[in-house]
């Protein structure tokens, strides 16, 4: 291969009028997410307790707005199943919660609340604050999206069983509790096509990794398609009125809602729950978008690296204008980001190619798409609930530590029990405490008299880096104070803001660095990995003496209690 040639192999596409050379690539994935996202997103739709349109109002929305303001690259934005148990809670404080087919009484609150975490969002953006984000860890990350996959299982059990009895509970295991209830009154061609749906979902998700035409083809898409034929078969549209079928509108965009801010505003009984609501969902918002936008930025191939601000400026914008016309929350999306790379997307025009394209399904597609069994779609959010949750990801978090395994299972048990927001509020609390009890470890083995654990207290939260220099091209930060996940946005902002000379970055981790935490040690190694593809290469000094209390490459650091051995 010529020099030139590998340049252009290496060449990294960019958004904007620069990512139009890349136009038939983004046009081609564009069209295969769109296959993925009409499903799903009138699935989160109904699982948010609102119909399927204005999910897919949501994903047209941010595939129209997103790729105008950027923030990342081959991330497909829309609505997403993580956030759909907190918008259903929200309605539910509100004033009530819809279905399939009726909007709740709270659902013109819920606009009222999208529009100002929108408004949030945009102010968190100017002010650069997405870095914050970095401090929630990130095992109590998992846990909460963990919790978030289990609250989408349960919750679509009286879809998955053709219940048709009274109200469904709220509440997880009030769910779990009405199991055998939802299995009495279940309607049997509902639940065998949902059944069959789901166990093709497992059975294709098993090989989708040995198989490459379900790496472009997911496995959704087909259960789906399957779903319409075998609910045709069994006639599920002549049963209980077609009930069972979703229902889009005759005109998709006629009659769209707006937010009602004089009916929030005259209500004051509601102001705290709205509060809480911006709260919960600006949280959770932040969260999940940043932490799905690093996952993705790991499996880009041109190992382009997300902007959290822009990305955050994007969500608000996009969220704004979603709120004015009906639509849910928009955030990131993972399965169908996934999918958009595995389609060959390159640029942020294929989530606009997605929004064009279901704009076309609505317009002349409708009797098609009124096809689908409700039973299916829920069968398609049990398999995106159940990869939340599933085992490998429990087996995982054992694997970096029990200690990690323990606040991962502390979180996901306390959002059952409550809330999410009071969940990551928990975990958060939790690992403050984990890391001191873990510093004291450090401290005691180090027999040294005049460390004080009050210190470290204020440490966690002060700036790791005592002081930097910069040779010969070289920058060298110097570590003195715990590494952990509620200081290391100050690395991580040290570590952006480089001197336009240097060449390289050389992180010196001081004897006196008693610990490093999960999160900061994956952020550490994901820095390097990322700086290897960039023009800065990073590289660590220390860590390697620094005792890990488990095999895993992320694992907790302590400061070991025996010296470095000396030079000769």
């Amino acid at each position: 291969m010529t020099a030139s040639s590998s340049a252009l192999a290496m060449e990294k596409p960019q958004n904007g009028v620069a990512g139009f050379k890349h136009l038939r690539h983004d046009i081609l994935s564009g069209m295969v997410v769109s296959l993925v996202s009409l499903p799903l997103s009138s699935g989160i739709a109904i699982a948010s307790g609102v119909p399927p349109i204005y999910g897919l109002i949501s994903a047209i929305i941010a595939g129209l707005i997103f790729p105008f303001i950027g923030g990342a690259y081959v991330t497909i934005a829309g609505p997403a199943a993580g956030l759909a148990p907190a918008l259903m809670a929200i309605m539910v404080a509100m004033g009530g919660v819809g279905d399939a087919e009726h909007l709740g009484a709270g659902y013109q609150h819920l606009l009222v609340i999208i529009f100002m975490v929108g408004c949030l969002q945009l102010v968190l953006a100017l002010l650069k604050l997405a870095r914050f984000a970095a401090i929630i860890p990130v095992s109590v990350v998992e846990g909460m999206l963990a919790a978030i996959g289990l609250l989408i299982m349960v919750k679509q059990l009286p879809m998955l069983f053709g219940y048709t009895g009274g109200d469904h509970p709220h509440e997880f295991f009030e769910f779990i509790q009405d199991i055998p209830e939802f299995a009495r009154h279940m309607t049997s061609p509902v639940f065998g096509v949902a059944a069959a749906s789901l166990v093709l979902l497992f059975t294709l998700g098993a090989l989708s990794k040995k198989v490459k035409f379900l790496q472009i083809v997911p496995p959704q898409l087909i259960a789906v398609v399957f779903g319409v034929a075998l609910g045709y078969f069994v006639n599920l549209g002549g049963i209980n009125d077609g009930s069972f079928l979703i229902k889009l509108p005759e005109t998709p965009f006629h009659g769209i809602h707006a937010p009602n801010f004089a009916a929030l505003l005259a209500r004051h009984d509601l102001w705290y729950a709205a509060i809480l609501g911006v709260v919960t969902l600006t949280m959770i918002d932040g969260v999940e978008s940043l932490a799905t936008a690093m996952a993705v930025d790991r499996i880009d191939p041109f190992r382009r690296k997300s902007e959290p601000n822009r990305l955050l400026l994007a969500m608000g914008v996009a969220n704004i204008a979603s709120s004015l016309v009906g639509g849910l929350t928009i955030i990131p999306g993972g399965v169908k980001s996934k999918v958009n790379i595995a389609s060959g997307g390159r640029t942020l025009w294929a989530n606009f190619t997605n929004a064009i394209c279901l704009i076309v399904y609505l317009l002349v597609g409708q009797q098609w798409i009124n096809m689908i069994p409700k039973c299916v779609l829920a069968a398609v959010l049990i398999f995106t609930g159940w990869k939340m949750c599933e085992p490998l990801i429990w087996r995982h978090m054992a694997k970096i530590g029990k200690e990690q395994l323990a606040l991962f299972s502390f979180t996901v048990l306390v959002t059952l029990l409550t809330d999410l927001l009071i969940g990551i509020m928990a975990g958060v609390v939790a690992k403050y405490f984990l890391n001191l009890l873990l510093c004291r470890q450090a401290v005691a083995a180090s027999d040294d008299e005049s460390v004080s654990m009050s210190g470290y207290m204020l440490d966690f939260f002060r700036n790791p880096v005592a002081m930097k220099t910069l040779e010969n091209g070289e920058l060298n930060l110097f570590v003195d104070k715990p590494l952990v996940c509620f200081n290391a946005m100050k690395l991580e902002q040290e570590l952006s803001d480089l001197p336009i000379e240097t060449k390289s970055v050389c992180l010196h981790l001081d004897s006196r660095v008693p610990l490093i935490d999960h999160t900061s040690c994956e952020t550490l190694h994901y820095l390097i990995e990322s700086s290897a593809h960039g023009e800065v290469p990073i590289k660590v000094v220390g860590l390697e003496r620094m005792l890990r209390l488990s095999k895993h490459a992320s694992s907790v650091h302590i400061a070991s209690p025996i010296p470095a051995p000396q030079p000769a």
